[in-house]
């Protein structure tokens, strides 16, 4: 990532030997890891926060085009004739609005229970 060879991380360490002393070296190893931790989390975040506002846009972007080409179907088909729409309304009917048959003859009931199919028109 940053691209340091093994020359220059050799440098490194020892300047951090002789400045900051071989008895001191464990703690601020552990601070350095803390801060390189904090500083993975917080890009972490930064970065799904953006893959986030990207998906948003992209999904945006679908809805718009499924929009238009909805809106073009549409024109193209124009609306439903007098005798469609009333189809379609029957086969939009919830199939609570249908009587429950009487339950003397059990047969007959199971039989006229099943819900019929609209054909469709001639």
């Amino acid at each position: 990532m940053f691209d340091i060879g093994s020359s220059e991380l050799l440098l490194i360490v020892i300047v951090a030997i002789v400045v900051i002393g071989p008895k001191d070296m464990p703690r601020a190893l552990r601070t350095a890891g803390r801060w390189i931790g904090k500083a993975r989390r917080v890009s972490a975040h930064f970065r799904s926060g953006i893959d986030a506002m990207v998906r948003e846009a992209e999904l945006e972007e679908m809805e718009r085009k499924w929009r238009e080409q909805n809106e073009a179907i549409m024109k193209t088909h124009g609306s439903l004739g007098a005798h469609d729409q009333a189809v379609s309304a029957e086969e939009m009917a919830p199939l609570t609005a249908i009587p429950a048959p009487p339950a003397a003859e059990p047969e007959k009931a199971a039989r006229e229970s099943e819900p019929q199919l609209p054909l469709p028109p001639p």
